[in-house]
């Protein structure tokens, strides 16, 4: 973590203007971009939440994976050529070009949002097995390791953050490839007796193929990772701003599919170790204490085996490498939201030309700000029953109406202003009441797809009405 810090805050002292700090000046290596897009991707929600889900059932929450090809290829086909054309570091300068300036500040606030509930549950999250593990305070760790992310994010700016991205994504890979191998080859009879268990107890299964969306379902769970990853890839400011940041569109393109094809295997790795986890305990059924072999203790299972299982050395990579995951997706959000701050309010709204001092000094004091915030938000979060549920009711709120204004402002070159609004209302409201009604036959991860397809089918459907009025083009 120190080298880390001192790696990224060594980029301050390299001559920066606002433009190099929220794009790189176009310098970084397409490789290094792609790994920066996958490390943003994967958490230390990720690394630790999916081995615990496969412990716990089976590997149906890999189907979210199986939908990032089809978000990908839009993203490269219509959004990455899009952005590249636009002379602006956000990505929802866009939005006002279609509905005018509220647009804008809607998407920026709410993606500003989503940011500070997302920096502050990863924090949590990160530390929570930390005082599992080792008796580490809850709020100390979330404040040492925030600061730890702030310093380098706000002093070496976007450079900094996709190269320590770069070495963190290498490190997360690497302890988990080591940890599959470890497990794999530590029961009685080897690879063999883990398969056997597992395919056994149906732990390979994607979930139920039959079209029920009030359960999680093979094509619930497609669904709904379609939609997010197209929000991901497609409208959220951490994958934009990397895709204005390479040299080319070509290695624009090149970025994100390394990026996005790189999350497969990875992800599918952190669900074999769950499924060997279990495989392991159930060799070694004496091993596991009696507190965790409880159903809700899953997400223990992991770190248990961490600190008691794994020899000494691998055990401190391991955990480097949660913090890795965590660390690289909380840099991200600071730079992006601060480049957010300067470019569509600060910059935007001023009424006299901002000079380029005036700028770093808003990104500077923007994306401190946001890491402080983020750390209240994350010992906040200890009030919370369960913050990963906190985490993904607050992302579908306050993120679920963006896909589909961009999507509006996209595809239906006859919706205007007025119809973009009463869309997004419309959108708000599905959202609101499929995450607070009770006994609705349809699964809560279906607030953000619902919310989405309001938005659009809202304001398309007005603008075919009142075809009559003026609309532009899409850009």
């Amino acid at each position: 973590m120190i080298g880390v810090v001192l790696f990224g805050a060594s980029f301050y002292f390299k001559k920066q203007s606002s433009s190099t700090y929220t794009t790189g000046g176009g310098n970084i290596p397409a490789w290094v971009i792609g790994m920066s897009i996958f490390a943003t991707f994967v958490s230390s929600i990720s690394f630790l939440a999916l081995p615990g889900k496969a412990y716990q059932s089976d590997w149906n929450g890999y189907v979210f994976s199986l939908s990032i090809p089809i978000a990908a290829l839009l993203a490269v086909k219509f959004f990455v050529p899009l952005y590249r054309s636009i002379n602006s570091v956000s990505a929802y300068a866009y939005l006002e070009t279609r509905f005018g300036a509220w647009a804008r500040v809607y998407a920026s606030s709410c993606y500003l949002l989503t940011q500070l509930a997302r920096t502050g549950s990863i924090l949590y999250l990160l530390a929570l097995p930390m005082n599992a593990m080792f008796g580490w305070d809850i709020a100390l760790t979330i404040i040492f390791t925030g600061l730890a992310v702030t310093v380098y994010s706000m002093m070496g700016g976007l450079t900094a953050v996709v190269w320590t991205d770069a070495i963190q994504g290498i490190l997360l890979i690497t302890g988990a490839v080591v940890c599959a191998a470890t497990l794999t080859f530590s029961l009685p009879e080897g690879a063999d007796q883990l398969f056997e268990i597992a395919t056994d107890n149906n732990k390979f299964s994607l979930g139920s193929f039959d079209f029920d969306f009030s359960t999680s379902t093979f094509w619930l769970v497609f669904v709904y990772g379609l939609f997010i990853n197209m929000q991901n890839f497609g409208v959220d400011q951490n994958f934009v701003q990397r895709y204005i940041t390479a040299k080319s569109d070509k290695e624009a393109v090149f970025s994100t599919w390394l990026g996005a094809l790189l999350y497969l295997p990875v992800s599918a790795l952190f669900f074999y170790i769950g499924t060997a986890l279990f495989a392991y305990y159930q060799a070694f059924v004496d091993k596991l204490p009696a507190d965790l072999q409880a159903f809700e203790m899953a997400d223990r299972v992991f770190p248990y085996f961490i600190v008691n299982e794994l020899p000494q050395g691998i055990t401190g990579l391991l955990i480097a490498a949660i913090f890795a995951a965590g660390m690289s997706t909380v840099s991200t959000s600071l730079n992006s939201g601060a480049t957010i701050i300067l470019s569509d309010f600060y910059q935007r709204f001023s009424k006299k030309a901002v000079s380029d001092k005036s700028s770093m000094r808003v990104l500077y004091i923007a994306s401190a700000a946001i890491g402080v915030f983020g750390i209240v938000t994350g010992v906040a979060m200890m009030q919370v029953k369960s913050a990963l549920d906190a985490w993904w009711a607050l992302s579908s709120i306050f993120s679920g109406g963006m896909l589909g204004l961009f999507l509006l402002g996209y595809f239906a070159k006859k919706a205007t202003n007025a119809h973009a609004f009463a869309g997004v209302i419309a959108g708000i409201v599905v959202i609101f009441w499929i995450t607070f009604a009770d006994d609705l036959p349809l699964h809560t991860n279906l607030a953000i797809v619902l919310g989405t397809m309001a938005i659009f089918i809202v304001g398309f459907g007005l603008g075919l009405i009142f075809a009559g009025g003026k609309s532009k083009s899409n850009g």
